[in-house]
């Protein structure tokens, strides 16, 4: 229906012009990255062990790169003291440029492929000493928190991400996997 004023022109109301304003604001706030910059930040996922769409999400979330990495033994699959890291996994950490912290809790070796095994928090711990443990675990390390990711496998680790304002959470299985 038009009338005075109305230039002929799509409705404003309806799904569609909704979607193609959302569209294009969306295009407008995401930078346009120099492709070189681009193919450095795939490079820096690979050095890391992580896929491109993780790594640039904790990027863009905290604006900084990644570090260092907090192992938990259940993300490394060590649930028990006589489980022993896959060759796989160890070759993967084994490369990582970052620093690779284990967080234990009795079951890991001084022989894995990590820079160094701190306390870990345990399932049933409160808020504060999950924070008081990964604390201690970066500062050891002069690590800044948002450019620490925790490598989990336990449904309760995903929580300690928030406890030690870290930059992210990575599924354990997922890092390791293959590909």
């Amino acid at each position: 229906m038009s009338g005075i004023g109305h230039n002929g022109g799509p409705a404003l109301e309806g799904r569609g012009w909704r979607r193609t304003c959302w569209t294009r604001a969306r295009a407008e706030l995401l930078p346009h990255m120099p492709l070189n910059v681009v193919r450095r930040r795939v490079a820096r996922a690979a050095e890391l062990g992580l896929d491109y769409r993780t790594y640039a999400s904790v990027r863009a979330a905290t604006g900084r790169d990644i570090v260092g990495f907090l192992f938990s033994q259940n993300g490394l699959g060590l649930v028990r003291p006589r489980d022993r890291l896959s060759d796989p996994a160890a070759r993967r950490l084994a490369v990582v440029q970052a620093l690779r912290l284990g967080l234990d809790r009795g079951a890991l070796d001084d022989d894995l492929p990590l820079d160094a095994l701190h306390p870990g928090p345990g399932p049933h711990d409160p808020f504060a000493r999950q924070r008081a443990l990964l604390d201690a675990a970066r500062a050891a390390h002069r690590l800044p928190a948002d450019g620490v990711v925790l490598v989990g496998a336990a449904p309760w680790e995903r929580g300690w991400s928030a406890a030690g304002r870290l930059a992210g959470y990575v599924d354990g299985p997922r890092y390791f996997a293959e590909g």
